[in-house]
């Protein structure tokens, strides 16, 4: 079992940056997959960032690259995601979940265990 408790969200202006954290309680965290997703108002849950176990690897969705940047600590059960340049479309709650596994799904239905989400409102 992996609890979730995401932090970090806020209300920023287009441009700024924030920066999220994914707190974990739970043995298993350290071998498992993290990923992060939000979802904007009235649109399906999509895939950010995700990094392996070891944090060798890492994922992003196209639109967040060169901007987001993940990463853990396995040694405080947290994963990071800074999200640099905010934009007013990226208004969204976010996001941490997490998933047993050697490889890095991208697919909501692929993570077992999820946080209860932060909102992050950007306006222009």
């Amino acid at each position: 079992q992996v609890q979730l408790v995401e932090s970090g969200g806020g209300l920023v202006q287009a441009g700024d940056s924030l920066r999220l954290a994914c707190a974990a309680s739970g043995r298993t965290f350290s071998a498992s997959a993290v990923g992060w997703f939000r979802q904007p108002p009235g649109k399906a849950r999509e895939f950010v960032a995700g990094i392996t176990r070891s944090g060798g690897m890492t994922k992003y969705a196209d639109s967040v690259k060169g901007r987001f940047a993940i990463s853990r600590d396995n040694a405080k059960n947290t994963v990071y995601l800074q999200m640099n340049s905010l934009e007013p479309e990226e208004t969204a709650v976010y996001y941490c979940a997490a998933e047993r596994s050697f490889v890095l799904p991208v697919l909501p239905v692929q993570y077992s265990y999820w946080g209860q989400g932060t909102q992050v409102t950007v306006s222009s």
